[in-house]
């Protein structure tokens, strides 16, 4: 080995078996017309080692991770399950499930997600009046886990959009509520500040377990967190 792979070897540091690994920081070129914003956020992608591992494993986006390392501390998903994803596109957490086991999955997006060997793909906003009964419909019965990744458009304004993500996780742990079955789980990404306490104390009633979880695969500066509800009680 040369002194040059010695220290960049040195310098990506010791990688856990199945984890990305980061390597050598890459530079953006400036482009004329180019915000300095969309600027940091290539950069920040040609150095994610997730986004480049998802490519690799032929995942649709890096948030894939974020499902596997929660199912893996979590035990979410289960061979044989039913699992409606929430916000699903591209897919990520669609494939996901679909590779750990369960055979019935349906993506719900207000945007066309290209095609899923195995997963039906909803173009439906959750929030309509049917769309339970549509989602159970495709499922063949009640769904055993309902996972949201979703985020809402934010305006910059902390106060306006932690309400805007409140509200929209209390919708979506309302579809829950309509389409599980007993036993089922919720998993659905809540941000900075949390779950408010009236939509924590709902869900402890109707979940036998709640908790909160960051997977490594959330990057630090973000303030999201994953809200986990296990063991509906229906």
């Amino acid at each position: 080995m040369s002194d040059d792979e010695e220290r960049r070897r040195r310098r990506s540091g010791p990688v856990k078996k199945g984890q990305p690994r980061r390597g050598l920081t890459k530079r953006v070129k400036t482009a004329k017309g180019r915000k300095s914003s969309s600027t940091r956020w290539l950069q920040r992608q040609l150095n994610d080692p997730y986004v480049e591992q998802a490519r690799a494993m032929g995942y649709r986006s890096r948030a894939a991770f974020k499902l596997i390392e929660l199912d893996d501390k979590f035990k979410l998903i289960r061979k044989g399950m039913r699992v409606a994803d929430l916000g699903a596109a591209p897919g990520g957490w669609t494939q996901v499930a679909l590779e750990r086991g369960a055979s019935r999955v349906v993506g719900i997006d207000l945007l066309a997600i290209d095609p899923i060997p195995g997963a039906e793909l909803l173009e439906l906003d959750f929030t309509e009046e049917g769309a339970d009964e549509a989602v159970k419909a495709a499922l063949g019965g009640e769904a055993d886990l309902v996972v949201s990744d979703l985020a809402p458009w934010t305006t910059g304004h902390k106060a306006t959009d932690h309400l805007k993500i409140i509200a929209l996780v209390e919708v979506a742990a309302h579809f829950a509520f309509d389409v599980l079955a007993p036993g089922g789980a919720f998993v659905a990404k809540v941000f900075q500040g949390g779950t408010e306490q009236e939509l924590l104390k709902e869900l402890r009633g109707r979940f036998e377990k709640v908790k909160h979880a960051k997977p490594d695969a959330s990057r630090s500066e973000s303030a999201e967190i994953y809200l986990v509800a296990q063991g509906f009680k229906g």
